[in-house]
């Protein structure tokens, strides 16, 4: 088990200076001179070069690099061109917003996944069956935006249930936090309640053509112990790989989700920072996003020893 740990964490640390090179380069790269956005369009060359100078930008591309991992590493993620403050303040403001979202989409998207997977198994080739599958196709096809703005229409613009636009924090009251963050919730939640529910239904009805399945229930095992207790436990490890990718792939619809719901979240700061060119905050933002996911990777890694002991050897 320690040689099974070891070795996904050094596959983990070796994941992160890929990212980290690759998102230096991404953003260096990018057309377009961060030097001559700050100084304006009116400025005389010698401005522009010498704010170049200033942030370091005539360096050679490995000693900015070096230079960057170094300031990374103390925990400095640059200061933002535009706004002319520390990009992780930046980021700690706006995070609230995005983890509300965040976990309140995935304790929604897999607790209705898994149980309308499990349902679908249960029941396939039958209504229920097909039906889960109509909305599982659905779910997919439409985009996260048209179902937003399907939402505000009709549950806040139509009948004022809820609120359509804005956020709350939790210091306001949890009730109002809540409510201020079920429609983007419900948006962001229905794509990867599709996604859960396919794959718990596939991985739910392979294990219950097997062998002991039919022996537990020729021996008069309760359909729930059947689903829950033997079904379920075995047919986790996928289940658990894709709930582990969609919470780390949650910052593609966030970004949408945030910007039609006027959300001032992580979304919301990295679209204005693209706009605005503002690539100490782009940095920043894709080096932590990356971080997180490849460490909800390795948590999964680690999750599938407890549920199937094969894998530690």
């Amino acid at each position: 088990m320690v040689a099974y740990i070891l070795r996904r964490l050094l596959s983990t640390i070796a994941v992160m200076a890929m990212v980290g090179m690759f998102v230096f380069l991404l953003v260096r790269l990018a057309p377009g001179d961060p030097a001559a956005m700050i100084a304006g369009k009116s400025a005389s060359a010698e401005v522009i070069a010498g704010i170049r100078e200033h942030m370091g930008l005539n360096d050679p591309m490995p000693v900015q690099f070096i230079r960057w991992v170094h300031d990374m590493l103390r925990g400095d993620l640059g200061t933002s061109i535009f706004a002319g403050r520390p990009v992780l303040e930046l980021i700690s403001q706006r995070l609230e917003p995005t983890i509300s979202l965040s976990i309140l989409t995935m304790m929604l998207s897999v607790t209705t996944g898994v149980c309308f997977g499990i349902l679908a198994s249960w029941r396939a080739g039958g209504l229920v069956d097909r039906i889960l599958a109509a909305f599982a196709t659905l779910g997919f096809s439409v985009p996260v935006f048209v179902v937003g703005f399907f939402l505000v229409y009709f549950c806040a613009i139509n009948t004022h249930w809820l609120p359509v636009q804005g956020y709350k924090p939790v210091q306001s009251g949890v009730g109002l936090w809540f409510l201020h963050l079920i429609l983007p919730t419900v948006t962001l939640s229905i794509p990867y309640i599709a996604f859960i529910a396919r794959i718990t239904r596939a991985s739910m009805l392979e294990v219950m053509s097997e062998d002991y399945m039919r022996t537990a229930a020729a021996k008069g095992t309760s359909t729930y112990s059947m689903l829950f207790h033997h079904a379920l436990k075995n047919a986790a490890a996928p289940i658990l790989t894709v709930i582990g990718l969609s919470f780390a792939s949650l910052i593609g619809g966030v970004v949408i989700t945030e910007t039609v719901f006027n959300i001032p979240g992580i979304g919301r700061l990295v679209v204005d920072a693209i706009n605005s060119r503002d690539y100490p905050i782009i940095q920043g933002v894709l080096i932590l996003v990356s971080g997180l996911y490849v460490l909800i990777n390795l948590a999964v890694d680690l999750a599938y020893p407890l549920l199937d002991p094969r894998i530690r050897y």
